[in-house]
């Protein structure tokens, strides 16, 4: 929180992890920008990895996931990450600032 308040962004509209994570059933669609860890499924399924235990952004529970990332690299716990190939995510690699402003350029133009 404290590097959202520095950005400038209202604490009235963040929500906390557990606030969020109880409405994944319910998102069509989740564009995840340059995570890792925090949306690592491993560590709630797998009980042996270095994250397990962690809190962690439930984002696999939504319909459609899209990962922006500049590579598969792994975080900051050196984990690779499950939720990168589960049938319901795409990865789009790359900038993903320049990712982002192509796809609403395609969105306002259509």
């Amino acid at each position: 929180n404290v590097l959202l308040a520095e950005a400038g962004v209202p604490y009235d509209i963040v929500y906390e992890m557990e606030e969020v994570n109880e409405e994944w059933d319910d998102v069509d669609l989740c564009l995840v920008i340059g995570a890792n860890d925090t949306v690592n499924c491993a560590a709630e399924d797998d009980p042996t990895c270095e994250i397990a235990g962690m809190p962690v952004l439930r984002v696999w529970l939504a319909s459609k996931v899209v990962v922006f990332k500049r590579s598969l690299g792994v975080g900051y716990a050196g984990l690779d990450n499950p939720v990168f190939y589960k049938d319901n995510t795409e990865m789009l690699l790359g900038d993903a600032k320049v990712n982002l402003d192509e796809m609403q350029a395609a969105v306002k133009s259509a």
